[in-house]
């Protein structure tokens, strides 16, 4: 009567992967130590085997994956020495289970390939397509053999050839995302310098703000607008991600964090405008200005103290995104703040000298009144009075400064120096109202 084995029993709970893995380790490490001189075998077989080995792991690679199919990233011999190493590498391994795994390669190749630019996770599927390629080999060559000869070491091998792709897929990963976090890093250093040679008109020796514009993937032929905010605390971001929160509109830019601000230039359409200002709205941690749009890329200096000058009419601590306004008259007093003080100080001097309440009453009125294109009809809607309460407001104005707004000249003095006091507080004296422009 033929004896039958015990039935196994399978245990409820067999506990996680890791737990069961430790357990049968020392199961699978018995075996492949009554198995070694058959593992040898294997693995002198598979050594003898090399060179076709990798002939159809470069042909599954190419069919399988398309990336490869294109040499100017990774050449074809890179990709066949990328192979062979680790083909040769899990051989040797099987060869001798107890010396220690050597990962250098894996890592070198992790590393070189985020040099090149190549997807990581199509470099992880050549090395499956690899490791599966000899188990497949090793199982059709134990075929031959017979499975009772060398069904037990075909299992060792197995769960080596396993914890070798495991362990292989580990060192190409961390070395690949080391390695995309320095050229990231780099790229991001190289990109704020491009962007502070726009900005301060000093591009380097080599190469003028067109160079630095194309290596920004800004055009030089569309509009632009230069973007400053003021930054949180000490060198921390008040536009969060904004680089990939345009980009998703469509829209280039170029960004450089200082301890004080957050600096960007920004390459737009016409008619997007409206856009850059609804993607800083909803990102802005702080206030903003942005500067009227510009085209030529020798303007970039000159937009960024207009983008400054807008940053300061919205009140500090606020998160307010302002854009300055087009008038000339108001640029040229944001470039020569100097002579936009003395000129508030010549013109409005009398009425900086009320009473705050009567002071910021009076320079709102004729803010107002000149914003609405001299209407004291539409300056009475937009201040909720009676238009005869804006035009008395007006004549104490004129009384005051010595000025007619019917005057050109008059008209001309009160408007510009409206736009200084808008644009920045006068030393000695507090701010007029910071509306628009």
């Amino acid at each position: 009567m033929t004896s039958r084995s015990p039935a196994v029993r399978v245990p409820q709970h067999l506990g996680s992967d890791r737990e069961c893995t430790a357990r049968a380790a020392p199961i699978l490490a018995s075996v492949g130590s009554v198995n070694r001189g058959e593992q040898a075998q294997f693995a002198a077989w598979a050594e003898a085997r090399l060179p076709v080995l990798t002939d159809e792991v470069c042909t599954a690679v190419n069919d399988r994956i398309a990336f490869y199919r294109h040499e100017h990233v990774v050449p074809s011999e890179d990709l066949r020495g990328s192979v062979e190493y680790s083909l040769r590498f899990a051989i040797k391994a099987i060869a001798r289970p107890e010396a220690p795994l050597d990962l250098r390669f894996a890592e070198e190749t992790g590393r070189r390939r985020a040099h090149q630019g190549a997807p990581l996770p199509e470099v992880l599927q050549v090395y499956r397509i690899g490791f599966a390629a000899l188990w497949s080999a090793l199982v059709e060559h134990a075929r031959r053999d017979g499975p009772t000869k060398t069904g037990s070491a075909l299992l060792t091998t197995a769960s080596r050839i396993l914890d070798l792709t495991d362990h292989h897929a580990l060192a190409v990963t961390e070395a690949y995302r080391t390695a995309t976090a320095t050229l990231v890093a780099a790229q991001q250093r190289r990109r704020s310098a491009l962007v502070e040679a726009l900005l301060t008109g000093h591009p380097n020796p080599d190469g003028g703000p067109w160079e630095a514009a194309a290596l920004l993937g800004i055009p030089h032929d569309g509009h632009m607008v230069v973007v400053v905010a003021d930054t949180l605390r000490l060198a921390e971001e008040s536009l969060p991600d904004i680089e990939s929160e345009l980009a998703a509109r469509g829209l280039v830019s170029g960004w450089r964090l200082t301890p004080a601000q957050h600096l960007g230039i920004v390459s737009l359409h016409a008619d997007q405008r409206d856009t850059v200002v609804e993607v800083l709205e909803a990102t802005a941690r702080a206030r903003v200005g942005i500067s009227p749009l510009f085209e030529s890329l020798a303007d970039a200096p000159r937009a960024l103290r207009l983008a400054q000058a807008a940053l300061a009419t919205v009140p500090p601590g606020d998160t307010g995104v302002h854009m300055f306004t087009s008038s000339p008259l108001a640029a040229l007093m944001a470039c020569t703040p100097q002579e936009g003080q003395r000129l508030v100080e010549q013109v409005l001097g009398p009425v900086l000298g009320l009473s705050p309440d009567d002071r910021a009453t009076l320079l709102e009125t004729l803010a107002v009144y000149l914003a609405h294109q001299g209407s004291a009809e539409h300056a009475a809607e937009h201040l909720y009075c009676h238009p005869n309460t804006v035009r008395y407001r007006l004549r104490r104005l004129q009384e005051l400064t010595g000025r007619s707004l019917s005057n050109p000249h008059g008209m001309a003095e009160l408007t510009a120096a409206t736009y200084a006091l808008q644009l920045g507080p006068v030393t000695g004296s507090s701010s007029g109202p910071r509306s628009s422009g």
